[in-house]
């Protein structure tokens, strides 16, 4: 905390005056005698004058953010507010071509008063599956929630997502939680041009009954995919899309819906942003549309080269600054 010259004067005459003694008072004051000490024998030297804060000259660092680049992430930050620095950081070098760090990011926003604490809480997925995915499509995970639609009722989500890059591969809005719904799902993500079907990818869910019936076995069997089921009361297994959902229904519950259209577009809007607009922290700060396409290392290469371009950039301006500075 910097302390006006008036300020300085005011704690001298209290110590001055004081009957408990200079440590005594400066404890209760919080100034430290040190601090104290020097304050004193600058008003001793040079009075009131010497209390007076020096002006200090700022100086110019070979990295320092270009105000041009601060007020574009500034104006990113407006124009998307439910980004958090981490994801600003990368939305700004993957489409400026210029990197800047999260933590530069925060200190921005921090400066320009636009951190705020988070409105909700994620869902966090404690434990990890005994044996995690090395590949895209090679384990599936599915599950239901449900989201309300006024006058309609409940509707039922279906989804299907590969655990690998978290990308939603496939979903369906349905009025029931049935067998038949999980296979519609399941045949929707089996048409899916990246889908290879040998090897058929391993199905993971939880223990609900249209999981567990014997037509939704009957037909895993017919078309050879695996079946894993998590533990019991073990939500964590399905911790990615469990997550997942919870995420999205953050962001879809915000508005109200009064026909199944007007909520199966919105979703599709949320999935659409959810695999190729957000970046994951698990996944290199990469989107799942990234890693199920298979592009994570043209994507991390890019901004390999981008760091080395920018910091490259910045100490040329610096030099440049310092040779104009000298003439």
């Amino acid at each position: 905390m910097r302390f006006t010259a008036s300020e300085k004067m005011e704690i001298i005459q209290l110590v001055e005056q004081s009957d408990l003694g200079v440590r005594r008072t400066l404890k209760g004051l919080g100034i430290h005698r040190s601090t104290f000490y020097n304050w004193y024998s600058k008003y001793k030297s040079e009075g009131y004058q010497g209390l007076e804060p020096k002006p200090t000259t700022r100086k110019h660092f070979w990295n320092r953010i270009p105000d041009e680049v601060r007020g574009q992430v500034l104006d990113l930050a407006l124009e998307l507010p439910e980004l958090s620095p981490r994801e600003i950081a990368c939305r700004y070098t993957d489409e400026y071509q210029y990197f800047i760090s999260e933590s530069s990011v925060y200190r921005i926003l921090k400066r320009a008063g636009l951190i705020t604490p988070p409105v909700y809480d994620l869902i966090a997925a404690a434990d990890q599956f005994k044996d995690p995915t090395t590949r895209v499509n090679e384990m599936w995970q599915t599950d239901f929630t449900y989201l309300k639609v006024i006058g309609w009722g409940w509707y039922y989500l279906s989804t299907v997502m590969d655990d690998y890059s978290r990308y939603i591969v496939s979903w369906e809005l349905c009025t029931t939680m049935k067998a038949v719904d999980v296979q519609n799902t399941l045949h929707k993500a089996l048409n899916h041009p990246n889908v290879p079907l040998h090897p058929m990818p391993k199905l993971l869910s939880d223990n609900g009954s249209c999981y567990i019936s014997k037509e939704l076995g009957l037909f895993l069997d017919n078309i050879q995919m695996n079946h894993v089921r998590g533990r019991p009361n073990h939500p964590q297994t399905q911790g990615k899309i469990e997550r997942y959902h919870r995420t999205m229904k953050n962001v879809i519950k915000l508005e109200n819906y009064y026909s199944p259209d007007q909520l199966r577009e919105r979703i599709h809007e949320f999935i659409q942003y959810y695999n190729h607009r957000r970046y994951h922290e698990s996944l290199d700060n990469l989107t799942p549309a990234d890693v199920y396409f298979r592009k994570q290392e043209e994507k991390l290469n890019q901004r390999r080269l981008c760091k080395v371009r920018t910091l490259r950039q910045r100490r040329n301006q610096y030099f440049k600054h310092q040779l104009k500075s000298a003439t």
